[in-house]
């Protein structure tokens, strides 16, 4: 309560110094100056005159009252930017807080904006913006502000009103959207973007400070941009507890990296017709000291969050070639390592030189590093960079896997032009595969266009032996899973190579047949 006080009687008795000291005051200045000509004579009517203007120059009220007026908005889209936000939402603070009134704070990220910029150019992103600026500016109360914050984020402010509850501040949020994510024309092409929003009611902030307003909306902004596409987030004091063990996590992701608690763990591929081992897959684990492991689920976005994806695959791969010679050293013959690389990692316009360093540096065939790449990467632009460093991959020698065959949109031509010895069969089409005619077929289907375009086949997420023995059958040449073995620390598989090879020979010949 005496906090609340002393709150209470600063805000009044600054409001009451603006008041003495704003630009209006100047108009008395006159009656003031006569009042002190017939008080005190003719001494104090020349200092009153020429005192007190003097005063409210030297107090800043004329530059402040100039400056008031004065905002510095973007050239493109004619929208004030964020130190105006933040400006702003000082003053709108102390309003809601005197008044009892309410606000909210919108922000909105259009996805896919970078992609659409390296596509059609600088111009047209700009006429994007000031066109969206546009469409914002018509579609809220003229009172309420847009802000442009830069790349590819705008801000709205409700200026105060008695009443704002959360159904409204939806109903606005998806009116937002809808305007955002309306086709823009532009050079006679229409443009197409989705967008994510997140917003935050003055009533839920967790503090009555500027920056905890920002935060709390941009923790609902990074929410539903997770969520997306076009997702709508309200921050909820629940999210804010997410979004803090979020970035707890990530911090402890990051160190992880370095102490060696994220590692690479190795699951094998073996031959159906052979039994034999013809490679592993390193696959990011991470090992926790005090929780034990942490799913790759858990912490994979925590990497991707604070942008340290590169880093986890430089790690990974380190790790899957010192695997290999290790294997080697101790005289086990696995053929090849195969590696995840994400699409940042394939944009790196230096990845195939780094990759033919590391080989020479550890001394291997560039045929034992295979490269894992999702379809979604594969089905892009063959101009871009990813396109580029799998062809020069490819060109090195090094085996490229298309994963998670069957989920996503590539082309045959794709899979052509891109050098793409082996697909991998999605888990969604070998569950079952040995009870179900349905699940036969499309496997067949797929192993007979396989054999086509001259690919071989590997089969992953086989998780029991009569799905191993079907695969067999229907012609797969590889086969991944539980069935054969999960994946496990490099120590460990020195012991399951050994075991494994000792069994080889009793190993029954299941491939063959096109059973249906």
């Amino acid at each position: 309560m005496a906090s609340h006080g002393r709150a209470a009687f600063h805000s009044h008795s600054k409001r009451l110094a603006e008041w003495l000291l704003g630009p209006h005051m100047l108009a008395f200045v006159p009656a003031i100056a006569l009042s002190a000509f017939w008080i005190a004579g003719e001494l104090a009517l020349v200092t009153v005159a020429l005192g007190l203007p003097i005063l409210y120059l030297l107090a800043g009220t004329l530059t402040d009252a100039r400056a008031a007026q004065i905002r510095e908005v973007d050239a493109t889209t004619g929208l004030p930017l964020q130190n105006q936000l933040e400006t702003d939402i000082d003053k709108l603070g102390l309003t809601c807080r005197d008044t009892g009134r309410k606000s909210a704070l919108y922000l909105i990220q259009l996805e896919e904006f970078d992609a659409l910029s390296q596509r059609y150019g600088q111009e047209a992103a700009a006429t994007l913006l000031e066109r969206l600026a546009e469409r914002f500016r018509a579609l809220v109360r003229e009172e309420d502000t847009i802000y442009w914050l830069g790349g590819a984020r705008f801000a709205v402010l409700v200026a105060p009103v008695p009443q704002f509850e959360l159904e409204t501040a939806i109903q606005l949020a998806s009116r937002l959207q809808s305007a955002a994510e309306e086709p823009v024309s532009v050079n006679m092409q229409a443009l197409f973007l989705s967008s994510a929003i997140g917003f935050c009611l003055s009533t839920r902030s967790p503090e009555n400070t500027t920056d905890a307003w920002i935060k709390a909306a941009d923790t609902a902004l990074n929410e539903a941009a997770r969520n997306a596409p076009s997702s709508i987030r309200a921050y909820s004091a629940e999210m804010g507890e997410t979004s803090m063990k979020r970035e707890a996590l990530t911090r402890e992701a990051f160190f992880a990296l370095d102490n060696g608690e994220i590692a690479p763990w190795f699951q094998p591929q073996l031959s159906t017709d052979t039994g034999r081992v013809t490679g592993f897959e390193a696959l990011a684990r991470w090992h926790h000291p005090k929780r034990g492991t942490v799913a790759p689920a858990e912490f994979l976005p925590a990497l991707q969050d604070s942008g340290q994806m590169e880093r986890l695959g430089e790690v990974v791969l380190y790790g899957a070639l010192t695997a290999l010679k290790a294997w080697d050293r101790a005289g086990f013959y696995v053929p090849c390592v195969a590696v995840n690389f994400t699409a940042e990692e394939l944009r790196n316009p230096k990845l195939a030189e780094k990759i033919r360093w590391d080989l020479d540096r550890f001394d291997l065939a560039p045929n034992r590093l295979t490269i894992e790449v999702l379809e979604t990467i594969v089905a892009g632009s063959p101009e871009d960079a990813a396109a580029r460093n799998l062809a020069a991959l490819a060109k090195l020698g090094c085996r490229i896997d298309l994963d998670d065959f069957g989920t996503g949109h590539a082309s045959i031509t794709a899979i052509r032009q891109f050098a793409i010895e082996r697909i991998k069969i999605d888990r969604s089409f070998i569950s079952r595969v040995d009870k179900d005619q349905e699940q036969q077929r499309m496997v067949s289907a797929i192993q007979t266009m396989a054999e086509r375009l001259g690919l071989e086949t590997l089969a992953e997420g086989v998780e029991t032996s009569g799905e191993h023995a079907m695969l067999g059958q229907l012609g797969c040449a590889h086969v991944q899973g539980f069935a054969i073995a999960r994946p496990m620390p490099f120590d460990e598989t020195l012991g399951w190579l050994t075991q494994h090879n000792s069994k080889l020979g009793a190993l029954p010949q299941i491939r063959g047949g096109n059973a249906i």
